[in-house]
């Protein structure tokens, strides 16, 4: 009897410690990026994508910059509070040449945070990597101008300004701007650099970042 009381103790401990697990958001999506590294390898000095979809779901990362090494740990519709609780095992251990960061839009889209609270999420995300990694260039591309989110620009052009205004005053550090190449001649957003859903982008998307990103890559 005791052996059995045991037994379904221990299975229920077991059953709770699962479900915390899964209660924190994405944290299937790590281990599998641990799971990878430990069967293949990642490269030494790559210059490390993280972020949100809209990194996740740059399948041409790769053939974008051919003559780099580059290293895509986008993951999940992730936000910046999620960024900086998985950097100590999706950013920091690489030890990356050079870290691109696109991330906040999400955050902006809850509709409960101002573009101070987007900035500052941020700044505790860069002075946790710089904690870190010291001597590693960041580039933070600016939050794009997503169709289906049009009631949020107002906010997401505000921490867009502070998060530049920020990094202006950083060393090794670049602000990106994207948001003014998706805007066509009159302003408004180009449509046709979004999938359906006028969220995500399409390849035309990717093609702009691509451009305008180039210079940027060490």
């Amino acid at each position: 009897m005791k052996k059995l009381s045991f037994l379904l103790l221990l299975t229920t401990a077991l059953h709770f410690v699962a479900i915390a697990q899964q209660a924190v958001p994405y944290e299937n999506e790590i281990k599998a990026f641990e799971e990878q590294d430990k069967t293949t390898p990642p490269p030494k000095n790559a210059i490390l994508f993280t972020g949100s979809s809209s990194i996740k779901l740059w399948q041409s990362l790769k053939t974008d910059f051919p003559d780099k090494v580059v290293l895509n740990r986008g993951f999940g519709g992730s936000k910046l509070t999620d960024v900086i609780h998985f950097a100590d095992r999706a950013i920091i251990p690489y030890k990356p040449k050079q870290i691109i960061i696109y991330v906040g839009e999400n955050d902006v889209a809850t509709g409960t945070v101002t573009a101070q609270e987007v900035h500052d999420r941020f700044v505790t995300l860069f002075t946790k990597i710089r904690k870190s990694l010291p001597k590693t260039p960041i580039v933070f591309i600016s939050m794009k101008p997503s169709p289906s989110r049009r009631k949020y620009l107002p906010i997401t052009i505000e921490a867009n300004k502070l998060i530049k205004d920020y990094l202006a005053k950083q060393s090794r550090a670049d602000y990106l701007d994207i948001y003014t190449p998706m805007l066509d001649a009159t302003g408004q957003i180009r449509g046709e650099l979004f999938r359906a859903d006028s969220l995500h982008m399409n390849p035309k998307g990717y093609e702009v970042w691509t451009e305008k990103l180039k210079p940027l890559l060490k």
